[in-house]
């Protein structure tokens, strides 16, 4: 792979705008395996990057990299404020939100009590102004979606699992992230519950969050989606707008296609 032809994105006439969360250089793994080799991913608010590849690439040790559930090494950073030394809990109180593939829900608290577990907590780091125009309520995603409200006082165990993908998703909203960081939200979701997802994942990016989209379904990733980024064998091996991506297919074939 020529990594000099990756093409890079940046602001309409060709100046690059400063991004609102920037990693640079991540590496990562498990025990004496070595996934990530040296990952950069940069965001802009109120931007929609999927991140691509084939199972194995290391997307979801990415996103767990960033969130500093694995140990790893390089520099992050969010609104211009480093977060290299940051714990997973600060993570967050830096505005950072993670829905992972598992979900991870509490099953035996009910709607409510998820939703609440995900509050802002104290000690919190300024969250970039670009996210702060309208704060995520319980009220809202009850409004958003009435199959949660019918079952606010429900546990979340006793969820479909699409209630569940969607109580997820809302939790790190109520913390209100500038950054969103989500894992295959659509897998195994009827085509109803994927609709859904789509439609908040819109109105979250209209807000001003960036997100950051794990997501194997790639009719999804580019209906939702600003730009691409490619992973394959742990390093980012393409950039570039949706268009770009069309446009190149043997990205598609070399790093995607089985």
């Amino acid at each position: 792979m020529n990594t000099q032809s990756i093409p890079q994105t940046g602001s309409a006439g060709g100046a690059q705008r400063a991004s609102l969360f920037k990693a640079d250089g991540i590496v990562a793994g498990y025990g004496q395996s070595q996934v990530l080799q040296g990952t950069s991913i940069r965001l802009d608010a109120g931007e929609t990057v999927g991140l691509l590849g084939r199972n194995g690439s290391g997307r979801s040790t990415f996103l767990k990299a960033v969130m500093k559930l694995i140990p790893s090494k390089g520099a992050i950073s969010l609104g211009g404020v480093s977060l290299e030394r940051a714990k997973t809990h600060e993570m967050s109180r830096a505005g950072i939100g993670y829905v992972p593939e598992d979900r991870a829900i509490f099953p035996d608290l009910t709607v409510r009590e998820n939703l609440s577990v995900g509050l802002p907590q104290s000690g919190r780091v300024k969250t970039p102004p670009a996210a702060q125009s309208k704060r995520w309520t319980e009220e809202e995603f009850f409004e958003l979606f009435p199959n949660l409200k019918r079952r606010a006082d429900v546990t979340g165990g006793a969820l479909s699992g699409g209630e569940q993908q969607m109580l997820t998703i809302c939790r790190a909203l109520m913390g209100q992230p500038a950054l969103l960081l989500v894992d295959e939200p659509t897998e195994g979701l009827s085509l109803s519950m994927v609709d859904q997802v789509a439609q908040l994942l819109r109105e979250v990016a209209r807000r001003g969050v960036a997100v950051l989209l794990v997501e194997q379904k790639l009719t999804i990733a580019l209906g939702l989606c600003d730009r691409i980024n490619v992973m394959g064998h742990g390093r980012l091996v393409f950039d570039g707008t949706v268009k770009d991506f069309a446009d190149n297919p043997g990205v598609r074939a070399e790093w995607l296609e089985v």
